[in-house]
């Protein structure tokens, strides 16, 4: 117990990622604690991972479980004067990101055919449809702000198309999302997880309201598990809101953050957007090496269920811990010069976690990268940003940009 709590304290490197030069660019301060401090106990009362061993090792280890924020977000009630926040807890409580087995592998068996390569594979032209359709929308006017023109509503149109749900109702999935997905970001105020609170609970009346429209002759993924609920008893109701919910959320805010992650990137590396255009058969190998320049997803936690030593620090039962893929996927020693953009680069990176945990629309989220940064590369030529100095969220969770203002030729279109 000494050496442990000598462990904690030891280090002198502070970690702030609250800070607005962590947000515009954490790599640097990834890199220092790799070489200094690679197993690093923060101030957030959490371990710090940013090794890409470490990180791809705690995914697959079951001596660390799923975080309890659901927990935790029952208990904030009582900080409350009124009300509660059973509604967010009950719908996240429902994700897949907090379930353990044998939960997690009956939720997850439910749908894993939606999301199988084959079944997203069967996408891929109606997918073209919308990006192409989003671009001539812009082609016009000779410009675009790439996350409300196209980074945000196409995987929007995307989910509620599978899930069932009408096209013209994917603009209160961009709503609810936006605010959502951060329910991941911790610490956070009472004020924003009230305002969640009250996110989970338009979601959850709008999918309620669905719901009860179903009848025989209803179509997708939704409609499913209602009749799962129904005939097998495999569902209740609250497990439906809950996984409808995180696929209405989380596909959303990756997705979006993935395609604007990567056009900057190339518009910031032009011989990388060259090369792409010129070889655009290329562009799963582009578009994985984009992912792991800049990962829209940076962070995952877990809890140790045993004490467990990883690089002389032991880390004590039930301490949190925080694997950023961010620092995993800038590791010198996995990526050579990893802060260079290359193509060809054949490791395997961590953009959508990993062990039974592993993202379940990874698929899907690769497929609308692929088809929209292809299209935009190879349809709009000439294409700048306005501003050169990037506009990040104020995440810890997601590395993803409020807007991506972007000027194209309009008078030297490509047409599809």
């Amino acid at each position: 117990m000494t050496k442990t709590k000598k462990n904690k304290t030891q280090n002198k490197l502070v970690f702030n990622p609250f800070s607005r030069a962590f947000h515009n660019n954490p790599y640097p301060i990834y890199e220092r604690l790799r070489n200094e401090d690679p197993i690093h106990w923060s101030f957030l009362k959490a371990w710090i991972i940013t090794r890409y061993q470490d990180v791809d090792t705690i995914l697959k280890d079951n001596l660390f479980q799923v975080d309890d924020l659901p927990l935790r977000l029952e208990e904030k009630s009582a900080y409350l004067k009124q009300g509660n926040f059973l509604p967010l807890a009950k719908t996240i409580d429902k994700w897949l990101f907090f379930q353990q087995p044998p939960n997690h592998t009956r939720l997850r068996s439910l749908v894993n055919k939606s999301f199988s390569p084959a079944s997203v594979g069967n996408m891929k032209e109606e997918i073209e449809a919308k990006v192409n359709h989003l671009l001539d929308k812009v082609i016009p006017t000779g410009k675009m702000d790439l996350i409300d023109d196209l980074a945000s509503p196409l995987p929007a149109m995307t989910v509620t198309n599978i899930l069932g749900l009408p096209p013209e109702d994917c603009y209160k999935l961009i709503h609810w999302s936006y605010e959502l997905f951060f329910v991941f970001d911790q610490p956070m105020s009472l004020e924003g997880y009230e305002k969640q609170n009250k996110m989970a609970m338009e979601a959850r009346e709008y999918l309620l309201t669905f719901i009860a429209n179903i009848d025989e002759n209803s179509q997708g993924l939704i409609a499913d598990l209602v009749k799962a609920k129904d005939e097998e008893n495999k569902l209740d109701e609250d497990e439906i809101l809950g996984f409808c919910i995180m696929l209405l959320i989380v596909g959303q805010e990756t997705t979006k953050s993935f395609i604007s992650n990567s056009i900057l990137a190339l518009l910031q590396h032009p011989k990388k957007l060259q090369e792409l255009k010129d070889n655009p058969e290329i562009i799963k190998e582009a578009s994985e090496e984009l992912l792991r320049y800049d990962t829209p997803v940076q962070v995952i936690a877990r809890l140790a269920r045993e004490d467990v030593e990883i690089g002389g620090k032991t880390i004590l039962k039930g301490d949190k811990v925080i694997l950023f893929l961010g620092g995993a996927n800038r590791d010198e020693n996995k990526f050579p010069n990893p802060e260079k953009i290359e193509f060809q680069r054949s490791n395997r990176n961590l953009p959508f976690g990993g062990g039974i945990h592993f993202c379940l629309g990874a698929f899907l989220a690769r497929l609308q990268g692929q088809i929209s940064i292809n299209r935009i590369v190879q349809r709009l030529p000439n294409l700048q940003l306005v501003n050169q100095t990037p506009d990040w969220r104020e995440s810890i969770t997601l590395r993803g940009l409020k807007s991506l203002p972007l000027t194209f030729d309009k008078n030297d279109i490509k047409t599809d």
